[in-house]
């Protein structure tokens, strides 16, 4: 990308985690247990009512961890009474064999959750895990990670925490909170500088983003003002020229 403006990309869906979190794992629960049948873990039923456990859970690779208030809503919905004492935080670096948090409860609850907790937790803390290693490359350069829309069905939001936990940057949230015109957007438009246009006269308070695919159209996006230029598929040497375009 060229031409990005400081602090573009403003919508702040921190307020919102909090339900999608709650709504996340209610889901993930319902189709474990087939709640909406009356039903259970006939499994974990087995195991007396009263019988209480202690586990650990441990990193068997090195990674970023995140996902804790997922997982921890999943014990939550399924025995308030479930303690868990972390020794990491979302964001940490993991050490392989490395203690993550204890648990403490209810014996049912625990394997009743375990595999849905753990897999919101692997889930995330994967893609925080692999941002951090493309953010690692960008170490010493002027350049930011974007995420993209590119994301899980239904885990938008999480996805786009865990960027951040792995020290990217988030781009924007949904077709909602900025502009991307791209190649069919321009031609139904009749060109870049039309489209852009359109954009701030029908919501100049969001953003406009142009995707170019060769220098002409970065020339045109840049003479209409656009917010941020995304370069599709640029050679290197392009990538040269757009810059310098830009300066």
């Amino acid at each position: 990308m060229t031409n990005m403006k400081p602090h573009t990309f403003r919508y702040d869906y921190q307020p919102a985690l909090a339900q999608t979190i709650k709504q996340m794992v209610q889901q993930a629960l319902a189709e474990d247990l087939n709640t909406l049948k009356d039903g259970s873990d006939i499994t974990a039923e087995l195991i007396p009512e009263l019988q209480q456990i202690k586990a650990t859970l441990i990193s068997r690779e090195a990674g970023i961890l995140c996902g804790k208030d997922w997982f921890n809503a999943v014990f939550k919905q399924l025995d308030g009474d479930v303690k868990i004492n972390w020794m990491a935080d979302d964001g940490d670096r993991l050490n392989a064999g490395m203690e993550i948090c204890r648990l403490q409860g209810s014996a049912r609850a625990i394997l009743t959750g375990e595999r849905t907790a753990m897999n919101l937790l692997q889930t995330l803390s994967g893609t925080a895990t692999v941002t951090a290693q493309y953010v690692a490359q960008l170490t010493g350069s002027n350049c930011r990670l974007l995420d993209t829309r590119k994301t899980i069905p239904g885990f938008r939001l999480a996805q786009k925490y865990a960027v951040t936990c792995g020290g990217g940057h988030n781009h924007r949230i949904g077709l909602f909170d900025a502009f991307l015109i791209k190649e069919n957007h321009i031609l139904a438009c009749g060109g870049i500088a039309k489209a852009v246009r359109q954009a701030n006269d029908n919501h100049p308070e969001h953003p406009v983003e142009v995707e170019v695919e060769n220098l002409a159209e970065l020339e045109q996006a840049l003479n209409a003002d656009a917010d941020v230029i995304m370069l599709d598929n640029f050679s290197n040497a392009d990538k040269i020229a757009a810059v310098r375009l830009n300066q």
